[in-house]
């Protein structure tokens, strides 16, 4: 186990990825990213991505050096274009897009196409969150090439995981309510990292090629995949997503047999703002905001739990402990680290120590 402070990381994967090619402004986003995810506790969505950008930038499904652009727009509406950047720099670019119109306009809706992994969907939300806005993101269309999930009640995969998120600011700013999750079970990462390490799942987070609910990786890897969370309505969730994420804004009319890869070739994403103070003062918005929460976290927790948290509180009280404890890396997951740099000459163990 390796444990690195904020600042140390953040300059290693700059130097990784403007090694790979990518300008200076594009890797400071990601690195920004990558870093708050794991500050966030979502080490899922962290550093451990850095050697597959790299390995992507190489193919030519990355271009690093791309920049959003507005492809068409109304008032309170547009449609963002990534021209296959990294997905963080885009979305951060679209998420700021949605925020000015809302400012202007009450409400807006943002489409992104051509774009690469968009990461945590969560650090959109409390971007948006920190300027005022609730606000939602939906990203689908990463099944279209190669599906990882079985629909409810199916034996063939035919969706992938298919992530939201929601914002709501509070009388924090740096604390606001929102959840972020994948509408299956567990993300592929985890699935990943499972068979690598040679551990077992959750009972029925996966399904073997008959649909069957099984805790093996390796059933995943022949021909199984995820299961989506919570039957028929975490499916019903899914499919939702699916259809603002990829559907509404014709992801597939833009994707590039060149550019992407298989599950992020097709991949749409869908971002709205509305202002927290639309049908009231931001002094009552935020009172009740926070008189919410302080209700709910005040229930007296079961015997297993310790307290009873918001959706938020989790990110927001490991990221407090890791700015002061520094970031835990697993021995695995910083090898990845080191071959990146080796990919693009970069000594790792040099940056980060």
């Amino acid at each position: 186990m390796k444990v690195k402070n904020a600042k140390e990381l953040h300059v290693l994967i700059t130097n990784v990825l403007t090694a790979a090619g990518a300008d200076q402004r594009n890797a400071e986003d990601v690195a920004e990213h990558l870093v708050l995810a794991n500050l966030s506790g979502v080490d899922s969505h962290g550093i451990w991505h850095l050697l597959g950008y790299v390995k992507a930038i190489q193919t030519g499904d990355i271009v690093p050096t791309a920049q959003a652009e507005i492809i068409r727009e109304s008032a309170n509406s547009a449609l963002v274009s990534g021209n296959w950047s990294f997905g963080q720099p885009v979305a951060k670019y679209a998420m700021q897009v949605a925020i000015d119109k809302a400012k202007e306009h009450d409400i807006a809706i943002v489409g992104m196409v051509q774009k690469h992994h968009l990461g945590r969907l969560g650090h959109y939300v409390e971007m948006a969150a920190a300027e005022g806005m609730v606000s939602m993101v939906y990203a689908g269309g990463q099944g279209e090439i190669s599906p990882a999930t079985m629909p409810f009640g199916g034996s063939k995969p035919v969706l992938h995981t298919n992530p939201i998120a929601a914002g709501f600011p509070t009388g924090k700013p740096d604390h606001s309510v929102m959840f972020d999750f994948a509408t299956t079970w567990t993300s592929g990462v985890k699935v990943n990292n499972a068979h690598r390490r040679d551990q077992k799942l959750p009972h029925g987070y996966i399904v073997d090629k008959q649909g069957k609910p099984t805790d093996d990786p390796n059933d995943f890897f022949d021909d199984g995949g995820h299961a989506p969370f919570g039957a028929h309505k975490g499916y019903a969730i899914m499919m939702m997503v699916e259809y603002m994420g990829r559907i509404l804004c014709g992801a597939n009319a833009f994707a590039d047999d060149q550019r992407g890869g298989e599950i992020l070739r097709n991949e749409g994403g869908t971002l709205i703002t509305i202002r927290a103070n639309l049908f009231q003062p931001t002094s009552d918005y935020t009172a009740l905001a926070d008189e919410m929460a302080d209700r709910v976290r005040s229930v007296p927790p079961v015997e297993s739990f310790a307290k009873v948290l918001m959706p938020g509180d989790p990110e927001a009280e490991t990221r407090n402990q890791r700015r002061q404890e520094g970031i835990p890396i697993e021995d695995d997951i910083w090898e990845t680290i080191i071959e990146a740099g080796k990919l693009v000459g970069v000594d790792v163990t040099s940056v980060a120590n």
